[in-house]
């Protein structure tokens, strides 16, 4: 069977979570590639929010075994602290459904530290960050620092990597509790006794995968955060710590290229972004209020309140390009009903210049000016549509504009948060998963 890649195509919050469930629901494994407990998917079952931080989406589905990859940044009490939430939500996590790689990299309290003293320090110029110390746990694996998960299960290895990352850091050894960090003891105490409950968890994640795929399963690879906070492709610096475009699901997983088959974007029917960074279609007034109340636009990790504005047609033009989409899926198509008019980017005005991608220089972003191409808006409610056809004449045309500009079909049209609440079946496993 293909394997799939699922990827958001603008700054996260596409709707991921929503659709990746779907998939899951056909898939025998669920990777986890990229990031840390600074995403969020917010899934919708029976009409119950479950959020997962760190935990692959595929959790919600019996059959399915769960596993995070070698590219992700594990913090260990985060992670303890999901499964018994979802245990106590009647969702099963045993180490048969749920596997670590013994090479991804452990968060600590001092690189939780860290992240919030350095974003201090930058005042005005801040990027964001969710002060969960996911920067400074890949820069430390960067380093050749990094504390990974095997190290905890060796209680003088951890002691030893601590001293060393404190010294080379210069953290302080017994503490600030101006900025919650505890003395290093008694992290060190902390992450063995975490290692100890983890220790069933761990797996060689990348011999897992490779002998999953030999047998014929079907095998969803997840990312969290979209294209535009990809360290080396997105909207530097205001990015995040990891490539989250879809060429990392192989090097964070630890499986070939030649595995990825179907590359699939998601992307919203309009346009968000948090925290701070350039974002060319912004909408400041009523307009983006609306767009954030409608369409219920606060942060499943932090709770913050979304920016928003109108799609980017430039902006996607270079997701496709990065990622080597083969599927597209609109999202939150439903959160424009009512809108007499809906704006969309078709290029930017630079200068003199008329850009159709996202420029590479981030002070260039900053000055980009968007040229648009209005649509007529529609007034029903299309949250029981279930076909393309279904949908009314203004919002067929919308999306068949989008997917024409883009050359890569628009293969489902996402109308509500429920899981049925789709215009158009896609089923990238077409064959029942192999038990």
């Amino acid at each position: 069977m293909p394997n799939v890649v699922i990827i958001g195509a603008q700054w996260g919050d596409e709707g991921k979570g929503k659709i990746v469930d779907m998939v899951a629901a056909r898939a025998d494994f669920v990777v986890r590639f990229q990031g840390g407990n600074n995403a969020g998917h917010t899934l919708v079952v029976d009409g119950n929010k479950v959020v997962v931080h760190l935990i692959p989406s595929g959790i919600l589905h019996p059959e399915t075994v769960n596993l995070i990859g070698n590219g992700v940044v594990v913090d260990p009490l985060v992670l303890l602290e999901e499964i018994q939430e979802l245990a106590t939500s009647g969702i099963d996590v045993t180490p048969q459904r749920l596997k670590i790689s013994s090479r991804a990299h452990v968060i600590t309290p001092y690189h939780r530290y860290l992240d919030r003293y350095r974003e201090e320090l930058r005042g005005e110029r801040k990027i964001g960050t969710t002060g969960r110390g996911i920067g400074p746990a890949y820069e430390d694996k960067v380093a050749r620092l990094g504390l990974r998960i095997q190290d905890l299960r060796h209680p003088g290895r951890v002691a030893r990597k601590v001293e060393l990352v404190a010294r080379f850091r210069n953290i302080p050894v017994d503490g600030d509790a101006t900025l919650d960090l505890p003395p290093m003891r008694d992290i060190v105490d902390a992450l063995v006794e975490q290692g100890v409950s983890l220790a069933p968890y761990i797996a060689d994640v990348s011999a897992t995968i490779y002998e999953a795929h030999n047998r014929g399963c079907n095998i969803l690879f997840e990312g969290a955060q979209g294209t535009f906070l990809d360290v080396d492709h997105g909207t530097y610096p205001f990015v995040t710590s990891s490539n989250t475009s879809a060429a990392n699901a192989a090097t964070g997983s630890g499986i070939g290229p030649g595995l990825l088959e179907n590359v699939t974007g998601i992307f919203k029917a309009y346009a968000t972004r948090v925290g701070a960074g350039p974002f060319p279609t912004e909408l400041d007034g009523d307009e983006g209020d609306e767009l954030r109340s409608k369409g219920e636009e606060f942060g499943a990790t932090t709770g913050r309140p979304r920016r928003c504005g109108w799609l980017d047609l430039p902006l996607l033009r270079t997701a496709v390009r990065l990622n080597g989409f083969t599927h597209l899926c609109m999202t939150k198509l439903d959160v424009l009903s009512g809108l007499d008019t809906i704006r969309v980017a078709d290029s930017y005005r630079l200068g003199d210049r008329i850009l159709t991608e996202l420029p590479e220089d981030p002070e260039e972003i900053e000055q980009l000016e968007p040229v648009y191409r209005d649509f007529p808006g529609w007034a029903e409610d299309i949250r029981e549509a279930r076909e393309r056809d279904e949908l009314p004449d203004a919002a067929r045309a919308y999306v068949a504009a989008i997917e024409a500009d883009l050359g890569v079909p628009i293969s489902l049209v996402s109308v509500g948060p429920g899981r049925k609440q789709n215009a158009g079946a896609w089923l990238p496993f077409a064959d029942p998963a192999v038990t």
